[in-house]
């Protein structure tokens, strides 16, 4: 089975050539490159007026910030456990704190190494 149909409005069937120098090229790409989009996807979005992505983050970052929304699934699950009044078997809200500890340390270290 394939992939579901889209539809007619979201369908992209008009292509539209535009001219212009090799400059003005290199600066609509570079900026979109900057931003982590296609020269396409940079166009067609100041084009329609949608907003623009704030800044491109780099694929390590990324891996962490998935890796880091996880880790915060797993603690609201624990915490909703500890607060559920269920015996503590594992320490959670000891295990909880040194998390916390973690995570604004982690935090502290994305933000000082900022690109």
């Amino acid at each position: 089975m394939g992939r579901p149909k889209k539809e007619l409005g979201h369908l992209k069937m008009i292509q539209m050539n535009v001219r212009m120098s090799a400059e003005e090229y290199l600066k609509v790409s570079s900026n979109a490159e900057a931003l982590g989009i296609s020269v396409a996807d940079y166009v067609r979005k100041l084009g329609s007026g949608k907003s623009l992505p704030k800044k491109k983050v780099n694929p390590m970052d990324r891996e962490l910030f998935v890796h880091l929304s996880r880790i915060g699934n797993n603690i609201n699950q624990l915490t909703k456990i500890y607060n559920s009044g269920i015996r503590d078997l594992f320490n959670v809200k000891e295990q909880l704190l040194e998390i916390s500890g973690l995570l604004t340390f982690l935090k502290s270290t994305i933000s000082d190494n900022d690109r």
